[in-house]
């Protein structure tokens, strides 16, 4: 099984890592003819860049020490430019739309790989739990490509990922309160917790950025609504995500489990990445962050007192994170748990929910008019409408709309 070993990989001066202009502005990919995998590692790699970046920047406005906040800017305008050439590897004639398809099989495929390797049982039930509601969000807007466009939304996925319904979306809407969840203990947690954390983090952080930044940019009125309503599913999963982490890890060490993560997914990337070209950039990428990693070991030794040893407790992670079809255990967590949902911070059967749980009242709210993602279903006539009729997912509905009901006859 292959891992990822930090301490035995070899950096490059922070001084040699910033690029010229061409060097940051590369050849995107061809958009069909590329591997869809290819597609999803492109957008996971911006996203986790953007993490760092957006986290950095919050340090600059924390931290009153001259050191840190000047290596910080250094890793920090490295960062920010390897954000720019993995952004621009998506091509100019790739629709919004193509791309959103492409940020739904990442957030479908990833979601169920870390899941499969997540060591703490509570962090694994929270990615299950996001995953059938990503599942759902690909094959709306797989609606929508029908809709706007005429085409299959499978010459985005390829085949290597389902398109069907799952929990619906129109029933993902909570109260804040239900986005509340436990974090890990820092001492006790995994190494392997803690990078599965910041990956799925920072790839809904980015799913959210792009929804909001790219949705009001369509000029067809179903798809701006479509886009504004799943936007906020994702800001309910950036949240729930977020406070996974621990609150007591410091500043420095938060910064360096980023920068370590970079690494490892820039790592886990070059593995299985089919595009020769691409490939090289993300092992150049990796090297670039083990570097920035012992940058900030060396804030921590110098400013903390502590070694990174001590805080990874691990010298080595595995496995690595893979991009690939999981359509088997998809349908096995949504044969199970469709009808989850979070109150009291665990995950509870709709059966035993009280009729004062507040997402009833929240979703009733929100929900009183217009719903974006029921429409754009009806708005098709046959194709993947016709895979509404799944059993398991008609049945959640149901029982969905009586329990709203009867918590708004109380």
């Amino acid at each position: 099984m292959a891992q990822f070993k930090p301490f035995e990989m070899d950096g490059i001066p922070v001084e040699s890592e910033y690029m010229n202009w061409e060097e940051v502005i590369q050849e995107p990919y061809d958009k069909m003819d590329v591997d869809p995998y290819t597609r999803t590692r492109v957008i996971l790699m911006n996203g986790i860049e953007t993490n760092s970046v957006l986290t950095s920047h919050a340090v600059e406005r924390m931290a009153d020490n001259p050191e840190i906040k000047k290596q910080m800017a250094e890793i920090r305008r490295a960062d920010s430019q390897q954000q720019q050439t993995v952004d621009w590897l998506n091509p100019p004639d790739q629709t919004i739309l193509e791309t959103t398809l492409g940020y739904e099989q990442v957030a479908v495929d990833l979601t169920a790989n870390l899941a499969q390797h997540e060591p703490d049982s509570y962090v694994k039930s929270t990615l299950d739990f996001a995953l059938l509601e990503d599942f759902d969000h690909l094959y709306r807007y797989g609606c929508l490509m029908q809709i706007l466009n005429s085409e299959d939304p499978e010459q985005i996925t390829k085949g290597k990922t389902d398109i069907k319904p799952g929990r619906p979306t129109s029933m993902e809407h909570r109260h804040p309160d239900d986005s509340m969840r436990n974090h890990y203990d820092k001492d006790e947690a995994e190494l392997k917790t803690k990078m599965n954390y910041i990956t799925i983090t920072s790839g809904e952080q980015q799913t959210e950025l792009f929804y909001k930044s790219h949705g009001n940019m369509c000029s067809d009125d179903l798809a701006r609504r479509l886009y504004s309503e799943i936007a906020e599913i994702e800001e309910q999963h950036v949240t729930q995500y977020g406070l996974l982490g621990d609150p007591n890890e410091t500043m420095l060490e938060k910064v360096a489990m980023i920068q370590l993560n970079e690494a490892y997914n820039y790592c886990s990337a070059a593995l299985t990445e089919p595009n020769r070209r691409i490939r090289r950039l993300w092992e150049h990428f990796a090297q670039m962050e083990i570097t920035h990693f012992n940058m900030c070991a060396d804030l921590i030794k110098k400013h903390e007192g502590r070694n990174i040893e001590d805080i990874m407790q691990a010298d080595s992670i595995r496995p690595m994170i893979t991009f690939e079809p999981n359509k088997k255990y998809v349908d096995k967590v949504l044969e199970e748990q469709i009808d989850l949902m979070p109150y009291n911070m665990e995950f509870v059967h709709l059966a035993d929910l009280p009729d004062n749980w507040p997402s009833f009242q929240y979703e009733k709210k929100v929900n009183s008019d217009r719903i974006p993602s029921e429409e754009v279903v009806k708005g098709l006539d046959g194709g993947l409408a016709e895979k509404e009729n799944v059993e398991i997912y008609q049945n959640f509905r149901r029982q969905m709309n009586e329990r709203i009901q009867s918590s708004n006859a109380k």
